[in-house]
């Protein structure tokens, strides 16, 4: 399987968003290794998206797993020797519209394991790799709902906001750790889409939503690392 364009990963990729990334960085001429933790609507969206002669693969991981995550860098490492891009968009919503005095804490253990922890895992995991090669963008899908600085972190979803406040936490500390090289680490707030996740009364379509990540997972040499963005601009933590 070993090719001679860029190497693309995505998290979640079945539907929604990460389906739209996947979509739109095959049509760019990326391989693209299209997961889920969802073997039939996995397969199923890669098989689709193989149809419309984007070069799209699947493999099914869990993030939570770390086995797993272990297994799919070994697989990459086997069968394509590099990973150029790695878009941790698989995400949970488990609290809409509740109270954080009525949240459980074994609900922010679940939303942190899935939304941070995986995204943690997977740059652990791929990092290094890209540091060895001297290329990789990794795009981090946090959300405007875990901003510091914004008036929607508690009032919406504690444990998703929380756990996207995270993201944003380790999309710096992985920037920091690539500092110097030509690998470029980004959160990315897509905005409300209509998504699964959404819901059908969002103001933009998943295919809007991805454009910014897969700006991000495309950028040039040089470009932004450790930052926060929106729409292609930069936004405050």
């Amino acid at each position: 399987m070993k090719t001679n364009s860029r190497i693309a990963l995505v998290t979640g990729g079945q539907r929604g968003l990460g389906l739209e990334t996947c979509a739109a960085l095959g049509r760019l001429g990326y391989t693209v290794l299209l997961t889920s933790a969802i073997l039939s609507s996995g397969r199923a969206a890669a098989k689709s998206l193989a149809k419309h002669g984007s070069e799209v693969y699947f493999h099914q991981l869990d993030v939570t797993s770390a086995a797993g995550v272990t297994q799919i860098k070994h697989f990459v490492r086997q069968e394509f020797g590099r990973l150029d891009v790695l878009v941790n968009n698989a995400g949970v919503l488990l609290d809409e519209g509740k109270s954080i005095l009525r949240v459980p804490a074994q609900t922010f253990q679940k939303v942190l394991d899935i939304n941070t922890f995986g995204a943690l895992r997977m740059c652990q995991a791929f990092l290094p790799l890209m540091l060895r090669q001297d290329y990789g963008r990794i795009v981090n899908l946090a959300s405007g709902r875990g901003q510091l600085c914004g008036e929607d972190i508690g009032e919406y979803a504690p444990a998703y906001s929380m756990s996207k406040t995270a993201v944003n936490a380790l999309t710096v500390m992985f920037s920091h750790a690539a500092a110097g090289t030509n690998v470029l680490v980004n959160s990315v707030c897509p905005g409300w889409c209509r998504t699964q996740m959404g819901g059908p009364h969002a103001p933009r379509s998943a295919r809007k939503g991805a454009e910014t990540i897969v700006w991000l997972a495309t950028l040039p040499d040089g470009g932004p690392s450790g930052g926060f963005f929106r729409d292609k601009e930069q936004i405050p933590w």
